[in-house]
């Protein structure tokens, strides 16, 4: 049994480490708020942006834009989009978003297609450099307020890879915001355009194009992409600080439980010692 100094010693450990995670949790918790409300505030856009251009892809058939076509039937090449924090001690939140993305990979390579990544957060791109993948970009550092423009950089290298036919895939992997204790990581298709829900049962839709279908579908194209990524930054910033609010609430409870034992583990020790001076005092009384 631990001598009760190294009790004593433990247990102010770890009230300074309970310190910390309940200073975090509430840190997170003021910021979950405005990460919300920001999340929210383009949700609808995102929302009308990705039915629009659903309608629009389809909607002309004298112009087909590179990013409404498919680059036939055998896919050699892939890329990804993946969407991370740029801090820790968010419990699970980029581990499973990176299993899941993982498993994707494997199926793309088990088929014999090339795999290249663009990563956005730190923990993203410090996980990735170790796997066998080409890291073609990366964008960190994007703050509780992200800017679409820092993100534009990185969208447009997958673009022009598309564009010019080095990818015939790309697909966004974030995590999506369901509430303060679910978060889902998502794996979506990003190029080419894949179809909206009301698309298969829509009647054609036709277009009006100023100053022609070529230009105007070109500038739109790249702004519902930059839209996209963007929305899917600000779902995974909310996620992020709901999911350090629950993994530091949880490591502050589990302190407080460790606490308790460790309390209950010094009085035992300090009963026994106790229990033995006694014991010598009764014994050599004795045997004066």
């Amino acid at each position: 049994m631990a001598s009760g100094k190294e009790i004593t010693s433990k247990i102010k450990s770890v009230e300074n480490t309970k310190k910390v995670t309940s200073a975090l949790e509430m840190v997170s918790a003021s910021k979950i708020r405005k990460s919300q409300a920001l999340m929210r505030a383009t949700r609808p856009y995102a929302r009308m942006m990705r039915r629009i251009i659903g309608h629009l892809g389809k909607a002309n058939p004298e112009y087909r834009h590179p990013f409404t076509i498919a680059h036939g039937k055998d896919v050699k090449k892939v890329g990804y989009i993946i969407v991370s924090t740029d801090r820790g001690l968010c419990g699970g939140l980029n581990t499973n978003l990176f299993k899941k993305v993982l498993a994707d990979i494997g199926e793309w390579q088990g088929k014999g297609a090339e795999v290249s990544l663009v990563t956005m957060g730190k923990k993203a791109g410090a996980f990735f450099k170790n796997i066998k993948v080409d890291i073609i970009g990366s964008a960190v550092g994007l703050g509780e307020k992200p800017l679409i423009e820092d993100l534009i950089g990185s969208i447009k290298i997958v673009l022009d890879a598309y564009r010019a036919q080095e990818v015939d895939r790309v697909y966004i992997a974030y995590n999506d915001f369901i509430n303060t204790m679910a978060q889902k990581p998502v794996l979506e298709q990003l190029l080419p355009l894949p179809a909206t829900e009301d698309e298969a049962v829509s009647d054609i839709w036709d277009y009006i194009y100023e100053p022609d279908a070529e230009t105007l579908l070109d500038s739109v194209l790249v702004r519902y992409i930059e839209a996209l990524v963007y929305q899917a930054v600000l779902e995974n910033l909310a996620s992020e600080h709901a999911a350090r609010m629950i993994a530091m609430k949880n490591a502050t409870d589990n302190a407080k439980d460790l606490i308790d034992d460790l309390k209950l583990a010094y009085n035992k020790a300090r009963q026994a010692s106790i229990t033995q001076e006694i014991s010598e005092i009764v014994g050599g009384a004795a045997a004066v």
